[in-house]
């Protein structure tokens, strides 16, 4: 995440700290003490956090009594690059995603909330600063050089690694997440953590992020212990970053592109939703087939007039209303009135 400081450092935050925090100029510059021209000092040396690129910092990346390289600084920008590129970057596409991929039909199941749209909105707003809060200190000691994060292959293990690296962290990611899902969904965690994501019967493109913000946290954790525990290259890691956020925002947004065996795709996600005690896993069907809690999707969900239609619906509804009854007791949830949803 250096690499991500660094940018954001030159374009926002050095400014940011200039003015908020600057540092006192000198009395005179040296040697000539009658100059009262003299600029406010830094010892702060800049070295590029990758070898791939660089960025000459500007004046005001010396003007600040926060240098870059001040923990305190580096704490609240990680935490404000989590929480409000976190807010960008869900608003922007999970966004695109209503726009465009979430077929609004889905609006008119009979267990589509009212406003539901809103609450998603409103639940995530609330929960990312809470799991920025709690994430922040991984993010620290990760750009203070305690992970085994590394820059060139020369760096790491070798080139072959900068290949395995890939389904290496979506194997292990997927497995933690697989128990920590699973965990989340006991009787004792269930209605106090995970119970608000499970509000969301049918969730569109904004329920992707919108949990409790301790279940939201407890299940990124494998994200974030990756790179203390395996090397990763620091590129590799800011585009997995990226792709964990877009992951989220396609299994929620309700399109059904295949009906593949190994990917735990949108068809399977929507399942968990509706039957609660299925497909945990995030990433594939691995750790829940042999867990023994796979459910495949049934065949027509990947057919639009058979999901769409009356007949299924009603079925998701039968089995929805029982397990609610088992897990959850009485229902609190409140639904879009059927004349509401016919007249939009």
């Amino acid at each position: 995440m250096d690499v991500v400081l660094e940018v954001t450092d030159q374009f926002m935050f050095d400014y940011m700290y200039a003015w908020l925090l600057p540092a006192r100029p000198a009395l005179y510059d040296f040697p000539d003490k009658t100059n009262g021209t003299a600029q406010a000092f830094s010892s702060w040396v800049y070295e590029p956090a990758t070898k791939f690129f660089s960025l000459e910092p500007s004046q005001a990346a010396y003007q600040s009594i926060w240098t870059r390289d001040n923990i305190y600084r580096q704490a609240l920008s990680l935490f404000l690059i989590l929480w409000l590129f976190g807010l960008v970057t869900y608003y922007v596409f999970a966004s695109l995603s209503y726009i465009f991929v979430f077929d609004k039909k889905t609006m008119e199941h009979p267990k589509f909330l009212k406003n539901q749209v809103w609450l998603e909105i409103k639940q995530t707003n609330a929960a990312l600063p809470v799991m920025a809060l709690f994430t922040f200190p991984f993010l620290v000691a990760e750009v203070r050089g305690y992970s085994l994060l590394y820059d060139t292959s020369d760096e790491g293990p070798g080139r072959w690694y900068d290949f395995f690296q890939f389904p290496l962290f979506i194997m292990f990611t997927d497995f933690g997440i697989y128990w920590i899902h699973r965990g989340l969904h006991h009787p004792l965690v269930y209605k106090h953590l995970h119970k608000p994501h499970h509000k969301w019967i049918m969730p569109t493109p904004y329920a992707s992020h919108a949990f409790h913000p301790i279940d939201g946290f407890a299940q990124s954790i494998p994200y974030h212990i990756f790179p203390f525990i395996f090397p990763l290259q620091k590129m590799a890691y800011v585009g997995l970053f990226v792709f964990i956020n877009f992951w989220t925002i396609m299994i929620h947004d309700g399109e059904y592109y295949a009906n593949n065996p190994v990917i735990n795709g949108a068809a399977c996600h929507s399942v968990h939703h509706f039957a609660f005690n299925y497909n945990y896993g995030q990433f594939t069907t691995l750790w829940d087939r042999l867990g023994g809690s796979y459910r495949e999707p049934d065949g027509d969900l990947f057919k639009k007039e058979k999901k769409m239609s009356t007949t299924t619906w009603k079925k998701q509804v039968n089995e929805m209303e029982k397990i609610v009854k088992e897990v959850e007791g009485e229902d609190d949830r409140l639904y879009e009135p059927a004349e509401t949803k016919k007249s939009k």
